[in-house]
Protein backbone atom coordinates (compact mmCIF):
# COMPACT_ATOMS: atom_id res chain seq x y z
CA UNK A 1 0.00 0.00 0.00
CA UNK A 2 2.81 2.32 0.86
CA UNK A 3 4.06 2.22 -2.58
CA UNK A 4 0.77 2.86 -4.16
CA UNK A 5 0.18 5.86 -2.12
CA UNK A 6 3.80 6.90 -3.16
CA UNK A 7 2.52 6.34 -6.87
CA UNK A 8 -0.52 8.38 -6.26
CA UNK A 9 1.49 11.25 -4.86
CA UNK A 10 3.74 11.18 -7.92
CA UNK A 11 0.66 11.02 -10.52
CA UNK A 12 -0.70 14.42 -8.72
CA UNK A 13 2.54 15.91 -8.66
CA UNK A 14 3.25 15.52 -12.58
CA UNK A 15 -0.70 16.48 -13.07
CA UNK A 16 0.71 19.63 -11.08
CA UNK A 17 3.56 20.22 -13.35
CA UNK A 18 3.30 23.18 -15.60
CA UNK A 19 6.30 22.11 -17.67
CA UNK A 20 4.93 18.89 -18.05
CA UNK A 21 1.19 20.30 -19.02
CA UNK A 22 2.64 23.48 -21.62
CA UNK A 23 4.85 20.30 -22.85
CA UNK A 24 1.09 17.92 -23.53
CA UNK A 25 -0.25 21.17 -24.87
CA UNK A 26 2.93 21.26 -27.59
CA UNK A 27 2.95 24.87 -26.80
CA UNK A 28 3.28 27.77 -24.44
CA UNK A 29 0.39 30.20 -23.73
CA UNK A 30 1.92 33.91 -23.28
CA UNK A 31 -0.26 37.27 -21.84
CA UNK A 32 1.18 40.17 -23.54
CA UNK A 33 -0.14 43.82 -24.48
CA UNK A 34 1.21 45.67 -27.46
CA UNK A 35 4.21 47.34 -26.40
CA UNK A 36 7.23 48.03 -28.02
CA UNK A 37 10.27 47.63 -27.73
CA UNK A 38 9.44 44.33 -25.84
CA UNK A 39 6.05 43.08 -27.98
CA UNK A 40 4.32 44.89 -30.80
CA UNK A 41 4.06 43.85 -34.62
CA UNK A 42 5.89 45.71 -37.50
CA UNK A 43 3.85 47.16 -39.96
CA UNK A 44 1.67 44.74 -42.05
CA UNK A 45 2.71 41.67 -40.02
CA UNK A 46 0.85 39.45 -37.40
CA UNK A 47 3.79 38.12 -36.29
CA UNK A 48 4.70 39.15 -32.66
CA UNK A 49 8.49 40.74 -32.24
CA UNK A 50 10.45 42.49 -29.47
CA UNK A 51 12.84 41.88 -26.47
CA UNK A 52 10.17 39.78 -24.58
CA UNK A 53 8.64 37.86 -27.87
CA UNK A 54 11.85 36.96 -29.13
CA UNK A 55 13.03 35.50 -25.54
CA UNK A 56 9.39 33.63 -25.28
CA UNK A 57 10.31 31.94 -28.77
CA UNK A 58 13.53 30.88 -27.68
CA UNK A 59 12.33 29.87 -24.18
CA UNK A 60 9.34 27.85 -25.72
CA UNK A 61 11.34 26.37 -28.10
CA UNK A 62 14.38 25.07 -25.32
CA UNK A 63 10.84 23.27 -23.89
CA UNK A 64 10.29 21.69 -27.21
CA UNK A 65 6.85 23.63 -28.01
CA UNK A 66 5.84 26.65 -29.61
CA UNK A 67 4.91 29.76 -28.38
CA UNK A 68 2.09 31.60 -28.63
CA UNK A 69 0.86 34.76 -27.64
CA UNK A 70 -2.28 36.27 -26.80
CA UNK A 71 -3.14 40.28 -25.91
CA UNK A 72 -4.79 40.59 -22.51
CA UNK A 73 -6.54 43.23 -20.77
CA UNK A 74 -3.43 44.12 -18.53
CA UNK A 75 -5.97 44.88 -15.56
CA UNK A 76 -6.93 40.85 -15.81
CA UNK A 77 -3.33 39.10 -16.24
CA UNK A 78 -3.76 37.44 -12.66
CA UNK A 79 -7.06 36.31 -13.58
CA UNK A 80 -5.92 34.61 -17.18
CA UNK A 81 -2.83 33.02 -15.26
CA UNK A 82 -5.12 31.51 -13.02
CA UNK A 83 -7.77 30.11 -15.06
CA UNK A 84 -4.62 28.89 -17.55
CA UNK A 85 -5.86 31.13 -20.42
CA UNK A 86 -2.13 32.09 -20.35
CA UNK A 87 0.99 30.00 -19.10
CA UNK A 88 3.00 33.18 -18.12
CA UNK A 89 2.63 36.80 -18.43
CA UNK A 90 5.89 38.02 -20.30
CA UNK A 91 5.28 41.98 -21.23
CA UNK A 92 7.85 44.19 -19.60
CA UNK A 93 5.57 43.61 -16.17
CA UNK A 94 7.33 45.38 -13.34
CA UNK A 95 7.85 43.62 -10.30
CA UNK A 96 5.29 44.96 -7.40
CA UNK A 97 3.65 44.12 -4.29
CA UNK A 98 0.75 42.64 -6.29
CA UNK A 99 2.41 40.58 -8.67
CA UNK A 100 4.89 39.14 -6.19
CA UNK A 101 1.72 37.73 -3.95
CA UNK A 102 -0.46 36.44 -7.15
CA UNK A 103 2.48 35.33 -9.24
CA UNK A 104 5.49 33.19 -9.04
CA UNK A 105 7.84 35.75 -10.09
CA UNK A 106 11.12 34.87 -12.05
CA UNK A 107 14.83 36.81 -11.50
CA UNK A 108 14.38 40.08 -12.60
CA UNK A 109 16.23 40.46 -16.45
CA UNK A 110 15.81 43.93 -17.25
CA UNK A 111 15.54 47.19 -15.27
CA UNK A 112 13.04 50.05 -15.96
CA UNK A 113 11.61 53.08 -14.51
CA UNK A 114 8.30 55.54 -15.38
CA UNK A 115 8.85 58.35 -17.38
CA UNK A 116 6.86 61.60 -18.52
CA UNK A 117 6.16 62.03 -22.42
CA UNK A 118 4.93 65.46 -23.70
CA UNK A 119 5.31 67.37 -27.27
CA UNK A 120 8.82 68.33 -27.76
CA UNK A 121 7.60 71.95 -27.72
CA UNK A 122 6.33 71.48 -24.10
CA UNK A 123 9.48 70.18 -22.84
CA UNK A 124 10.85 73.32 -20.62
CA UNK A 125 7.23 73.68 -19.60
CA UNK A 126 7.40 70.29 -17.99
CA UNK A 127 11.12 69.72 -16.08
CA UNK A 128 9.73 69.16 -12.69
CA UNK A 129 6.95 67.41 -10.34
CA UNK A 130 5.64 71.11 -9.93
CA UNK A 131 5.28 71.92 -13.33
CA UNK A 132 3.04 68.77 -14.45
CA UNK A 133 0.96 69.00 -11.84
CA UNK A 134 -1.53 70.83 -14.16
CA UNK A 135 -1.18 68.36 -16.89
CA UNK A 136 -3.47 65.73 -18.21
CA UNK A 137 -2.04 62.81 -18.22
CA UNK A 138 -3.06 59.39 -20.02
CA UNK A 139 -1.89 55.98 -18.62
CA UNK A 140 -2.24 52.49 -19.37
CA UNK A 141 -4.91 50.61 -16.91
CA UNK A 142 -3.28 48.48 -14.43
CA UNK A 143 0.13 49.86 -14.83
CA UNK A 144 3.66 50.83 -13.05
CA UNK A 145 2.71 54.07 -15.30
CA UNK A 146 -1.07 54.37 -13.58
CA UNK A 147 0.72 53.81 -10.16
CA UNK A 148 3.61 56.57 -10.13
CA UNK A 149 0.73 58.95 -11.40
CA UNK A 150 -1.38 58.24 -8.54
CA UNK A 151 1.50 58.28 -6.17
CA UNK A 152 2.47 62.10 -7.73
CA UNK A 153 -1.14 63.10 -7.82
CA UNK A 154 -1.51 63.81 -11.72
CA UNK A 155 -4.61 63.98 -12.95
CA UNK A 156 -4.61 60.95 -15.12
CA UNK A 157 -6.62 59.03 -17.55
CA UNK A 158 -6.86 55.00 -17.93
CA UNK A 159 -6.32 54.21 -21.40
CA UNK A 160 -6.54 50.55 -23.01
CA UNK A 161 -2.69 49.98 -23.50
CA UNK A 162 0.72 51.98 -23.17
CA UNK A 163 0.37 52.33 -27.13
CA UNK A 164 -2.91 54.07 -26.45
CA UNK A 165 -0.95 56.70 -24.17
CA UNK A 166 1.18 57.71 -26.62
CA UNK A 167 -1.47 58.29 -29.52
CA UNK A 168 -3.47 60.51 -27.21
CA UNK A 169 -0.53 62.92 -26.52
CA UNK A 170 0.14 62.44 -30.07
CA UNK A 171 -3.55 63.59 -31.16
CA UNK A 172 -3.65 66.45 -27.93
CA UNK A 173 -6.25 64.30 -26.24
CA UNK A 174 -3.94 64.10 -23.03
CA UNK A 175 -0.95 67.15 -22.51
CA UNK A 176 1.22 64.20 -21.26
CA UNK A 177 1.40 60.60 -20.22
CA UNK A 178 3.34 58.52 -18.27
CA UNK A 179 5.09 54.90 -19.74
CA UNK A 180 7.92 53.40 -19.54
CA UNK A 181 11.15 54.51 -19.95
CA UNK A 182 12.49 51.35 -22.33
CA UNK A 183 8.99 51.97 -24.47
CA UNK A 184 10.00 55.53 -24.28
CA UNK A 185 13.93 54.98 -25.73
CA UNK A 186 12.29 52.51 -28.53
CA UNK A 187 9.30 54.80 -29.49
CA UNK A 188 9.58 58.04 -29.22
CA UNK A 189 11.87 61.09 -30.79
CA UNK A 190 14.01 61.55 -33.61
CA UNK A 191 14.53 58.42 -35.97
CA UNK A 192 11.17 57.01 -34.23
CA UNK A 193 7.21 56.47 -34.92
CA UNK A 194 6.86 59.74 -32.83
CA UNK A 195 9.46 62.27 -33.82
CA UNK A 196 7.81 65.18 -31.72
CA UNK A 197 7.15 63.67 -28.31
CA UNK A 198 10.33 63.77 -25.45
CA UNK A 199 10.31 62.24 -21.91
CA UNK A 200 11.03 64.48 -19.17
CA UNK A 201 10.57 63.72 -15.75
CA UNK A 202 11.42 60.50 -13.66
CA UNK A 203 8.60 59.31 -11.59
CA UNK A 204 10.31 57.28 -9.77
CA UNK A 205 13.03 60.04 -8.68
CA UNK A 206 10.02 62.29 -7.94
CA UNK A 207 8.12 59.78 -6.17
CA UNK A 208 11.71 58.79 -3.82
CA UNK A 209 11.31 55.21 -5.21
CA UNK A 210 13.92 53.12 -6.86
CA UNK A 211 14.09 51.94 -10.39
CA UNK A 212 11.84 49.13 -11.30
CA UNK A 213 12.58 45.37 -11.99
CA UNK A 214 10.98 43.58 -15.01
CA UNK A 215 10.12 39.81 -14.03
CA UNK A 216 8.39 36.89 -15.82
CA UNK A 217 5.01 35.75 -14.39
CA UNK A 218 4.16 32.08 -14.06
CA UNK A 219 1.31 30.92 -12.05
CA UNK A 220 1.80 30.26 -8.01
CA UNK A 221 3.92 27.32 -7.65
CA UNK A 222 4.97 26.33 -11.09
CA UNK A 223 8.03 24.64 -12.13
CA UNK A 224 8.60 26.69 -15.67
CA UNK A 225 9.70 29.51 -13.28
CA UNK A 226 12.75 27.75 -12.16
CA UNK A 227 13.31 26.32 -16.04
CA UNK A 228 12.92 29.83 -17.29
CA UNK A 229 15.51 31.02 -14.96
CA UNK A 230 17.66 28.58 -15.97
CA UNK A 231 17.71 28.96 -19.68
CA UNK A 232 17.79 32.48 -18.93
CA UNK A 233 21.06 32.31 -17.56
CA UNK A 234 22.39 29.63 -20.46
CA UNK A 235 20.79 32.15 -23.14
CA UNK A 236 23.03 35.42 -21.56
CA UNK A 237 25.85 33.24 -20.93
CA UNK A 238 25.85 32.26 -24.60
CA UNK A 239 25.28 35.91 -25.96
CA UNK A 240 21.57 35.33 -26.84
CA UNK A 241 20.15 37.92 -24.59
CA UNK A 242 23.03 40.56 -25.93
CA UNK A 243 21.69 39.45 -29.39
CA UNK A 244 18.06 40.40 -28.84
CA UNK A 245 18.71 43.43 -26.80
CA UNK A 246 21.15 44.96 -29.14
CA UNK A 247 18.19 44.36 -31.89
CA UNK A 248 15.77 45.98 -30.03
CA UNK A 249 18.05 49.05 -28.49
CA UNK A 250 17.43 47.72 -24.74
CA UNK A 251 20.70 46.60 -23.77
CA UNK A 252 21.66 49.29 -21.04
CA UNK A 253 18.24 47.60 -19.30
CA UNK A 254 19.30 44.10 -19.65
CA UNK A 255 20.36 42.26 -15.98
CA UNK A 256 23.35 39.46 -15.53
CA UNK A 257 21.70 37.05 -13.76
CA UNK A 258 24.81 36.14 -12.10
CA UNK A 259 25.80 39.87 -11.01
Amino acid sequence: TDDSSADAADTSASAESDVDYVKSNGKLVIGITDFAPMDYKEDGSDEWVGFDADMAKAFAESLGVKAEFIEINWDNKIMELDSKGVDAVWNGMTLTDEVKTSMNCSDPYATNAQVVVVPSDKADAAKDIESIKDMTFAVESGSAGEAAAQAAGLNATAVQSQADALMEVAAGTSDACVIDLLMAGAMIGEGTSYPNLTYTVNLNEANGEEDENYVVGFRKGSDLTEAFNNFYKGAYKDGIVLSFAQKYGVQEAIVDPEA
